[in-house]
This record gives C-alpha cells, sequence and structure tokens, in this order.
C-alpha cells in the first residue's frame, strides 16, 4: 500500500471524498492463500469487463471504494462512478442484510407485502415480521 497516496473522488450522492493510504485504511489482499482473487480485486476486473460505469452500494463500503480505485489505477482501468446510499436499518438501528438473516423483499412478498408497501416500508414496518396487507 503506498502510505500517503490520497484518494479523491466525487460520490453522486455524498458528494467529495477524500482518504489517504496508510491513515484511513492500510493494506488489503488482492489474491487469496487458496488461490482466488479476493474481493477487492475481483469486482474492480468483473466491472472493467462488463463496462460497469456507475456503481451505486451501501455508504458502509466508502473505504473498499478507496482500495479499489487504488487497483483500478493499478491495472490502467477506468474508474466509473460511484454512488454510496443509507442502509436500510431495523428499530434496534442494526442493517438489514442477509448475513442477519434479514427480511428480503423476496420473503416480505411471499408474507402478502405489495411493492408499492416494499417501497414505503417505514423501518419499524421493515422490522416486523407481520406483514401489512390491503383492505
Amino acid at each position: 500500500m503506498p502510505d500517503g497516496e490520497e484518494i479523491s473522488y466525487t460520490d453522486l450522492h455524498l458528494g467529495p471524498q477524500r482518504m489517504i493510504a496508510g491513515r484511513d485504511f492500510g493494506d488489503f489482499m488482492v489474491w487469496r492463500r487458496d488461490d482466488v482473487p479476493a474481493y477487492q480485486l475481483a469486482v474492480v476486473v468483473d466491472d472493467a469487463a462488463m463496462g460497469i460505469t456507475e456503481v451505486v452500494r451501501g455508504a458502509d463500503l466508502l473505504k473498499s471504494t478507496a482500495r479499489q480505485i487504488l487497483v483500478y489505477r493499478a491495472l490502467g482501468l477506468p474508474v466509473p462512478d460511484f454512488y454510496h446510499c443509507g442502509l436500510v436499518r431495523d428499530t434496534a438501528g442494526v442493517r438489514l442484510a442477509k448475513r442477519h438473516d434479514a427480511l428480503s423483499i423476496r420473503r416480505l412478498r411471499e408474507m402478502g407485502w405489495t411493492a408499492e408497501e416494499v417501497r414505503a416500508g417505514t423501518k419499524s414496518a421493515l422490522a416486523s415480521a407481520t406483514p401489512r396487507r390491503n383492505s
């Protein structure tokens, strides 16, 4: 990791971002011990191969974006635009995520939620196991 290198970009949602390698984040893996590419390298190569020009992801991945920009630069690839959005959280403030067995849109639909209800859902409604139904 090139300590002191500045990674700056303008996020399409959060505005100007600036991180310093070695201060805001450190070294990271690009190749795993089991001989497969690590996440940071894999997403950069996949996005470039697919011609992705805009990446949308959660705001919790801002530091990953800085790392990936360094990988794009090292590989001489064009850097896409980034849009980091807020995370959907339950009533306790815990983000809804697959790894935490959170309710998926598929599960909400199975429970009878309409697409409009999912889009209009509130934190407490999404955290609730009781579906809202149309009358």
